[in-house]
């Protein structure tokens, strides 16, 4: 009994954690630009951006791909959407469950579909799985899984590096992007945020890049806004004590 019990608290605990308050895509990325305010760097690349638009010149992005969204502020999902969209059955049975009458169109999108159940809808826009990114870089990696590998071509930015449909991190990232998929996957558990084979990956970027006072202001910002807590990131910021539990 007192091991239901516990499971009953724990599962209660995690659901509480859950994105409640941001209701739509379009809200997030609203309320990121507040957040966000004057830092104005993007992650993987560090371009410096004001307003929806990169300063090119602030870093070096080496590729001709996806021109017109070169110059684009973008707000990526970490953890991508198509990634734990697929444990929804509105983006898996698209074509049988969001038919339309449109004689252009037979159906909705995958995406448009799952975003008719509002726990997708919650999910998709949860602040602390999204990130501010140089829109040719977030077309570029799409999404295609984070993995540990040494890399034959040329960084498409400082430390980035896309291979074989994996996509190689900056060191100085790899922790960031860990400790968001470590939080997705506690608060929305069965909905395939990470692989067995990722969970160790992630936990080793844990620990080699640790957090910084950077990265739990952001934390704050947002947990400000959204009203949950992110318990991955409240452990880590009490152990160099910028934030108080």
């Amino acid at each position: 009994m007192k091991l239901i019990l516990i499971f009953i608290l724990f599962f209660s605990l995690d659901t509480l954690a859950q994105n409640t308050t941001i209701k739509s895509f379009a809200n997030a990325k609203s309320a990121l630009k507040k957040i966000y305010g004057k830092k104005n760097i993007t992650l993987y690349c560090r371009c410096k951006y004001q307003a929806k638009s990169i300063k090119l010149k602030s870093c070096k992005i080496n590729t001709k791909k996806f021109k017109n969204r070169k110059k684009r502020l973008e707000w990526e999902h970490v953890v991508p959407a198509h990634a734990f969209g697929q444990s929804f059955k509105r983006w898996r049975h698209n074509k049988i469950l969001c038919k339309l009458k449109s004689k252009r169109k037979k159906y909705k999108t995958p995406r448009k579909c799952a975003q008719e159940n509002a726990e997708f809808r919650f999910m998709e826009s949860d602040l602390y799985n999204l990130v501010p990114s140089v829109g040719a870089i977030n077309a570029i990696r799409n999404k295609h899984s984070f993995a540990e590998f040494r890399p034959q071509s040329k960084e498409l930015c400082s430390g980035f590096y896309f291979e074989n449909r994996k996509v190689l991190p900056p060191n100085n990232v790899k922790g960031d992007i860990a400790r968001i998929y470590l939080y997705m996957d506690q608060v929305y558990p069965g909905r395939g945020v990470i692989s067995r084979k990722n969970k160790k990956l992630f936990h080793t970027w844990d620990k080699l890049d640790p957090v910084t006072i950077e990265e739990c202001v952001l934390y704050k910002r947002k947990k400000e806004v959204q009203k949950s807590e992110n318990q991955i990131m409240l452990s880590r910021c009490k152990k160099i004590n910028t934030i108080k539990g």
